[in-house]
C-alpha cells in the first residue's frame, strides 16, 4: 500500500492510499468480507453515491444482467426520537435481532448528529448537550484542533448483553433520551438484513420510502490512458513510476465520473485554462457510467461488485467507486475506487481517500 501524501500530519487534509493486489476465488454462496478489496467496501459507514465505469461494448450486456431481474436499493426517511429507537419493538426487532444503518440529519461539527451501524450508536454532541445528558464520552477531534466550541463523541454498543432494561448503563442512556436528547429527529434508514419484521415497528412512524434507481449516462468517446501497470512498476525499484501511473489513472477515472470534457476525443481547451494531458498508451475508447445515489448500505456495495464481476466478461476492465456522506465542517468524504485492468487474471488496483482527523 502506498500513500500519496508525505507532508507532516499537521498540514495534511485528505490522504489517498493505493493498493495493488489479486482477488481470491469468488464463491457467490460464501460472500467475502475479510480480504481486500471487500474489507474496505464493508468498512465504509454511510455510502451516498456509487459509480460504475465500463466499456461501451459490454454495457448492454451488464445492464440486462444487473437491472432487469432486480430493483435498485431501497431506503427510508423517517422522524424518530432517540427514545423511540431504544425502546419497544423497534429496539428488539431492528437492533437486537436485525441489522440496520441509520444516520440523522445535521452537520457534524455544527449540529448534534447521531449514527447507528452494526448495532453501535454514535452521538456527536456539543458541550451543552453532552453535559445535560450526563453520559461518558471523549473529545471530538485532535487536542488543540476542536475549534472554539468543544464537542464530544459518545458511543454505545447496543448489541452488548449489558444493553437491556434494568442494566445501569442502558437505563442511563434511556433516561438521557427522554430528557436531554428527547427531540424528534429526521433519519435516513436502511435495513441491511434480508428480512423485515412482521408487523413492522417502523410503519407506525409513517416512513417515506425511496428507491435508488441507476442513472445511465450517455456514451463518452474518451481518450484513454493505459490501465494496466507495467511489471517494472511493481518491483522494489519502481515505486515512483507506480505512484505516477496510479495517480494519473485515478485522475482520469475521476474526470470520467465528473463527465469532464477534458477526457473527450477532440477536446481543444486553451492550455491557459487547463493544463491537463491524458497519459499516452491507451488510444481512444467509448465508455459508459452507471450511477446510484441515495442512502446505500456497505453490504449493497459488496454485493454490487460481486454482481459486476460475475456479469462482465473475464477480460473486460471496469471501475467501481463508492463515496460516503460528508463529514465535518470541511465537507470531506471517504471514497473507495476499485479498478480491474483489461486482460487481467484477478489483479486489481484500489484507491482509498480518507480524511485526516
Amino acid at each position: 500500500m502506498l500513500a500519496f501524501n508525505d507532508e507532516p500530519a499537521v498540514y495534511q487534509g485528505a490522504k489517498c492510499y493505493v493498493t495493488y493486489g489479486v482477488m481470491g476465488h469468488l464463491d457467490p454462496k460464501q460472500l467475502p468480507s475479510k480480504s481486500q478489496p471487500w474489507a474496505t467496501l464493508t468498512s465504509q459507514d454511510f455510502v451516498h453515491r456509487a459509480d460504475l465505469i465500463i466499456p461501451q461494448e459490454v454495457s448492454e450486456s451488464i445492464q440486462g444482467k444487473l437491472f432487469k431481474t432486480s430493483i435498485g436499493p431501497e431506503y427510508k426517511r423517517v422522524v424518530l426520537s432517540l427514545h423511540d429507537i431504544l425502546t419497544g419493538d423497534f429496539f428488539t426487532e431492528y437492533i437486537k435481532k436485525g441489522d440496520v444503518v441509520m444516520l440523522s440529519e445535521g452537520r457534524r461539527g455544527i449540529d448534534n448528529v447521531f449514527a447507528l451501524r452494526r448495532g453501535r450508536l454514535t452521538m456527536f454532541l456539543d458541550k451543552e448537550t453532552y453535559e445535560r445528558a450526563g453520559l461518558v464520552g471523549k473529545p471530538d477531534g485532535a487536542k488543540g484542533n476542536r475549534g472554539t466550541r468543544p464537542r464530544w463523541i459518545v458511543e454505545f454498543d447496543l448489541t452488548a448483553p449489558s444493553m437491556f432494561p434494568g442494566k445501569k448503563g442502558f437505563d442511563r442512556l434511556v433516561y438521557a433520551s427522554k430528557n436531554a436528547l428527547a427531540d424528534p429527529i429526521t433519519w435516513l434508514f436502511c435495513n441491511v438484513s434480508t428480512t423485515v419484521p412482521n408487523p413492522d415497528p417502523l410503519s407506525r412512524h409513517s416512513p417515506v420510502s425511496y428507491t435508488c434507481n441507476p442513472s445511465i449516462s450517455e456514451v463518452i468517446n474518451a481518450m484513454m490512458p493505459s490501465l494496466s501497470p507495467s511489471a517494472s512498476f511493481l518491483s522494489s525499484d519502481g515505486r515512483d513510476d507506480f505512484e505516477d501511473f496510479s495517480t494519473s489513472v485515478y485522475e482520469w477515472l475521476s474526470l470520467i465520473r465528473l463527465r469532464s470534457p477534458r477526457v473527450e476525443v477532440g477536446d481543444q481547451i486553451d492550455p491557459y485554462l487547463s493544463r491537463y494531458n491524458i497519459p499516452e498508451g491507451g488510444g481512444e475508447g467509448k465508455v459508459c457510467k452507471i450511477s446510484w445515489q441515495g442512502f446505500l448500505g456497505p453490504s449493497w456495495s459488496r454485493q454490487t461488485l460481486i454482481d459486476v464481476l460475475i456479469a462482465l466478461p473475464h477480460k473486460a476492465w471496469f471501475s467501481f467507486s463508492t463515496t460516503t456522506f460528508s463529514k465535518g465542517l470541511t465537507g470531506g468524504n471517504a471514497e473507495c475506487t476499485i479498478l480491474r485492468p483489461p486482460n487481467s487474471s484477478g489483479e486489481y488496483l484500489m484507491w482509498e481517500v480518507k480524511d485526516h482527523e
